[in-house]
């Protein structure tokens, strides 16, 4: 799968190029957080990508807009009022809220991973 020292390494790298480079971008174009959100009024969308895909060619960038005024950003999603951002869990369509049955021919260390999983979701 690859030598135990990369993920230090790949660590190193994206310390080293958000110090040196993501913030000279994030004055720029006047980026408020690396959710990215920005000022519209000074910069779009298609330009600040245009600068994040330039800063290395193995790293790629991409965006997803607001529809209705919510974003579904990693397993959140996030609605925007006139005076507060709001959050509830989101789910993909195709999500079906199901785990390995106890009795399956899987290993047990899977049901007990599924287990951990949603305690640790309901606890965070």
């Amino acid at each position: 799968m690859g030598a135990p020292s990369s993920g230090l390494i790949a660590e190193f790298f994206l310390q080293h190029t958000e110090k040196t480079h993501i913030a000279r971008l994030a004055h720029k174009h006047r980026i408020i957080d690396y959710f990215l959100i920005f000022d519209p009024n000074h910069s779009d969308i298609q330009s600040i990508l245009t600068d994040f895909n330039a800063l290395h060619p193995n790293l790629h960038f991409t965006a997803e807009t607001e529809r209705d005024n919510t974003i579904n950003y990693l397993d959140i999603s996030i609605h925007k009022t006139p005076h507060k951002l709001e959050t509830s869990i989101y789910r993909k369509p195709t999500f079906t809220d199901s785990i390995t049955p106890y009795t399956s021919n899987h290993p047990t260390q899977h049901g007990y991973a599924a287990v951990r999983f949603l305690c640790y979701r309901l606890n965070s």
